[in-house]
């Protein structure tokens, strides 16, 4: 009897580090097309991403994007600088995927905790923008081409939006998805490089 004591207590000393050292599974990023975070994960890349690649769908940081949230060049990793490899240009060499202006695009979100939302917002960066650049406010159109109201409903873990991509882009371009969280003070932002 006492030997099974012993041994229970000796598991739950090991599992509660273990518990709380494992990252939280618990938020989301865009998956099709593939963004920044999920090519990471995917391992898709052919440079470090950091602990990203664990934890793609933990790129969280405070919302009220475009007034407030992350700052300047920032944007890709919310602000987050465990997650700075995301807002690295690399020159411009982030796999993008082809599109055309005017075409419909389903972005869809892989949701690993079904937070109350306020929306989903979605924004494309400006023409002429050098893809080799950081993201930044003046880089974006401040006007989201998508704007999905959710009123503090829970999306479903596989979220879809189709949208209108926005005319007037050629080349290398960002779009930046933000699920906006109506209980906290925080969003996750996804960025996905497209090609038009």
């Amino acid at each position: 009897m006492r030997t099974r004591h012993l041994l229970a207590a000796a598991a739950a000393a090991i599992a509660l580090p273990l518990a709380t050292a494992l990252p939280a599974q618990s938020h989301g990023y865009v998956d099709q097309p593939p963004s920044r975070s999920a090519l990471c994960g995917a391992d898709a890349v052919p440079w470090d991403c950091g602990d990203i690649q664990w934890e793609p769908q933990s790129v969280e940081g405070p919302k009220g994007f475009p007034a407030r949230g992350p700052v300047d060049g920032t944007i890709c990793a919310g602000g987050d600088a465990r997650w700075a490899p995301l807002d690295d240009p690399r020159g411009g060499a982030w796999p993008t995927t082809r599109v055309t202006a005017g075409q419909q695009l389903t972005f869809t979100w892989h949701i690993e905790a079904r937070h109350a939302t306020t929306n989903f917002t979605y924004y494309l960066t400006k023409p002429g923008y050098d893809a080799s650049r950081p993201i930044t406010r003046a880089a974006l159109d401040l006007t989201p081409f998508l704007t999905v109201p959710y009123d503090g409903r829970r999306p479903a873990a596989t979220t879809t939006h189709t949208a209108t991509l926005p005319t007037g882009r050629t080349g290398h371009q960002v779009i930046v998805a933000v699920w906006e969280i109506a209980d906290t003070g925080n969003a996750f932002y996804s960025c996905t490089d497209v090609a038009f």
